[in-house]
């Protein structure tokens, strides 16, 4: 048997994951925007680690999205990971939130997307 096949999901199909996948796309969007911003800063190099956490928190919600929208039996190991992500990237911004609008706004976005899936994988 292959994972798929025996990893079940207690969810019914994408609309009840409509919360989460619109938390993830805006999540998405938010940290994108953040990482080009940052590589504008005059202070780009600095700003490496947020850039970093930005790109990989994206990545990870775009999978946690399509995997939820096709209801996919992994749906909820990718909210897990995409939970963590979103912690990290918060952690990140937090360090610049002060100074950097983008950092801010990302990381608020960020709380409500781990929320969101946390919820989902629970």
């Amino acid at each position: 048997m292959t994972t798929q096949q025996t990893t079940s999901t207690k969810h019914t199909g994408s609309a009840d994951y409509k919360a989460c996948i619109d938390a993830c796309n805006a999540c998405v969007t938010a940290c994108e925007q953040c990482a080009i911003a940052c590589t504008r800063e005059p202070e780009a190099a600095a700003m490496a680690a947020c850039i970093a956490a930005d790109l990989d928190c994206a990545d990870l919600c775009a999978l946690a999205a399509r995997l939820m929208a096709r209801d996919s039996a992994l749906a909820s190991e990718a909210c897990r990971l995409c939970a963590d992500a979103c912690d990290v990237c918060v952690r990140e911004c937090e360090k610049h939130g002060v100074q950097h609008a983008h950092c801010k706004v990302c990381a608020d976005s960020c709380r409500r997307c781990a929320a969101e899936c946390r919820r989902m994988a629970a």
